[in-house]
């Protein structure tokens, strides 16, 4: 079998020449060894017909696998014949023949130099296109932190309004006496609250005594 790889006509016929031809061989040779065993089973049937005739199946089988390595090997000659014949007249593409998915190149010729370099640069532009991305995620990441930093803000800001209006009610439009008023008035509730602890104190003492 022929070892060049016919890349090219591999591409055209949609599989190797080689693979073409050795399914050939492999049919050719079924072929040979069903043709021996028709004409093996033809003269034991005629030997059946002569009583005293001394020839044995195990002779007849003898001579049939001899003729058959015989014509194997007539056979390899002549395939090894037609197969270098078919690979080159018949399943080659000549080298000044382009395949039509391949006239691009014809128009646009690149060397080797040339072609390396363009992978070079998609090569960067990938590289660029990657770090671009990450940059846009880190922005798109600190947006929406701004954009909760914002929300925390407004939130402040509408409590600051509510305590203005509530100080405004009280007659108190000073940010400092607002301040003054709402801490003395946190002190009179933590007052009142520790009253209320002891007196529940005292009322659990006085249920556990009864």
């Amino acid at each position: 079998m022929s070892v060049n790889p016919m890349a090219y006509e591999a591409q055209f016929f949609g599989f190797t020449p080689q693979t073409c031809m050795l399914r050939v061989y492999i049919a050719f040779q079924d072929y040979l060894f069903e043709m021996m065993l028709v004409v093996e089973t033809v003269i034991l049937k005629k030997l059946d017909g002569f009583p005293g005739c001394k020839i044995s199946p195990c002779q007849i089988r003898k001579s049939t696998e001899k003729f058959l390595l015989f014509m194997k090997e007539h056979f390899d000659k002549l395939f090894s014949k037609m197969e270098e014949v078919l690979l080159q007249l018949v399943l080659n593409i000549p080298e000044n023949v382009l395949l039509p998915e391949d006239k691009v190149h014809e128009q646009y010729p690149y060397t080797k130099e040339e072609f390396q370099a363009l992978q070079d640069e998609i090569q960067q532009l990938q590289q660029q296109y990657r770090a671009e991305a990450s940059a846009g995620q880190a922005l798109q990441a600190e947006l929406e932190e701004q954009k909760a930093v914002q929300a925390e803000l407004e939130k402040i800001l509408q409590w600051f309004d509510g305590l203005d209006n509530i100080c405004r009610e009280h007659g108190t439009s000073n940010f400092k006496e607002s301040f003054a008023f709402l801490t003395q008035n946190s002190k009179k509730l933590q007052d009142v609250l520790k009253d209320v602890e002891e007196k529940s104190k005292k009322i659990k003492k006085h249920d556990q005594l009864l």
